[in-house]
């Protein structure tokens, strides 16, 4: 969870979110104003620190200055664990906010309980700066179902491996990660034969937080797929089994190492800074761990590796952008709304920041000229994968299946019982 709040924070840094309770007075339908003739007030929140919403400060003038009918109220919380429960109980007893973000390990859940408004016809209406189009269909995730939309990708974070140049250099690597991906020759076992020489020069291969996104993109890089026709198949599709095997192997190892387990004084951001290990598996968000401490030209990034060296679909970090179903004032919340993921909206907010847009056409603020291969942040987006819907649309289902994979890679479990185990876990959890 340390990861996912991470990343999770930066997402909503670079984009801004919501959060909130209680609607402020006004009328529906009453022409942008209050019941007194004033500026509507629409209430949105956002999770991270005091700090972190002091970023957030331009957008909101920004948009006020422009729309004088809206008056926009940030309420902040500050700890991610507490975002949604929080947001919870406000819509439970109808003083939610009218704008907010939802993780993409917890839209499913809000979906289910039917509290988002839906978004097609207004996506796709006269008033809307982005149409439904614009954005990615695979980094919807559990924001989308059956043909509807109940929350846009405000950013995303494509997960990418960063490479260390001096870390390969010290393990006898010649090769250039980005350069085999480039000539069709980065494979799966190239890969794995990197991390054995990393491991043999007394550093680790690579670091991975433990979420979805490292362990589904490996198990892509094998060919598999964690989910499948609705049902979860990691563990009985042989490809994603073969996957998961060689990531418990390698975790006892040191091929890969997770970033959960380390001390925080000697954590994946030391370890890489320090060339101690090759790759580190992270977004577009690694490149403010790099300004802090590290030569930023000893570091470029490389997709997830596949079976024969061709593209594939790999895991997109994403947080959404919904409405409140039953917000007073649905013309001003979608205003807002649309003018926040509009390609506009998202070149202002992301500059110098550490996410992706998630719409066409913004991509002018990842290609800045670093890293060197920063296209590849882009065509991640563009083919990836948001966590599966069927996941996230059990509450608490991705944090169990991370749990318990984590025990797998300490070898608190053996691997076979450990798959059986899983699998009996997530049968269970979907009824």
């Amino acid at each position: 969870m340390k990861r996912a709040a991470a990343v999770i924070g930066i997402l909503a840094i670079a984009a801004t979110a919501c959060s909130g309770g209680g609607g402020a007075p006004g009328v529906p339908g009453s022409g942008g104003k209050d019941a007194a003739g004033g500026p509507v007030t629409i209430r949105w929140s956002a999770w991270g620190s005091a700090e972190d919403m002091k970023l957030y400060e331009p957008l909101i003038k920004e948009f006020e200055s422009k729309n004088p009918n809206i008056k926009l109220k940030l309420e902040p919380v500050a700890k991610y664990d507490d975002y949604h429960p929080k947001l919870l109980t406000q819509l439970t007893s109808k003083t939610a906010p009218d704008v907010f973000f939802v993780g993409d390990d917890n839209i499913g859940k809000f979906v289910q309980a039917g509290v988002l408004t839906p978004l097609n016809d207004k996506l796709a209406g006269a008033d809307s700066k982005s149409k439904p189009e614009d954005f990615f269909d695979g980094v919807y995730g559990g924001a989308k179902k059956d043909g509807q939309i109940y929350g846009v990708p405000n950013d995303v974070n494509p997960e990418v491996l960063w490479f260390d140049k001096q870390a390969l250099k010290d393990a006898g690597i010649t090769e250039n990660p980005a350069e085999l991906y480039a000539a069709g020759q980065w494979t799966m076992p190239k890969y794995l034969e990197m991390g054995q020489k990393l491991v043999k020069a007394g550093k680790s291969g690579s670091l991975f937080w433990n979420w979805y996104g490292s362990t589904y993109s490996m198990i892509h890089g094998f060919g598999g797929k964690a989910w499948d026709g609705g049902k979860f198949t990691a563990t009985t599709d042989p490809k994603s089994r073969e996957a998961l095997q060689t990531l418990a192997k390698g975790y006892q190892d040191k091929t890969f190492v997770s970033i959960d387990l380390l001390p925080a004084s000697n954590g994946g951001n030391t370890q890489f800074l320090k060339h101690k290990a090759g790759f580190y598996a992270g977004g577009r968000w690694v490149i403010d761990i790099l300004k802090k401490g590290g030569d930023k030209s000893n570091y470029d990034i490389v997709p997830f590796p596949s079976p024969d060296g061709k593209p594939m679909s790999g895991a997109v970090a994403a947080s959404y952008l919904a409405i409140n179903k039953d917000t007073p004032h649905a013309k001003e919340a979608f205003q807002f709304f649309t003018n926040f993921v509009s390609k506009e909206g998202q070149i202002t907010r992301m500059k110098g920041g550490g996410a992706v847009p998630s719409v066409k056409g913004a991509e002018s603020v990842v290609l800045d000229g670093y890293p060197e291969h920063a296209q590849t942040l882009i065509d991640v987006r563009d083919n990836g994968f948001a966590n599966y819907p069927e996941e996230v649309a059990v509450p608490g289902l991705t944090k169990d299946i991370n749990d318990h994979l984590l025990k797998v890679w300490q070898g608190k479990v053996p691997v076979e019982q450990g798959m059986t185990e899983l699998q009996k876990l997530v049968e269970g959890k979907l009824g």
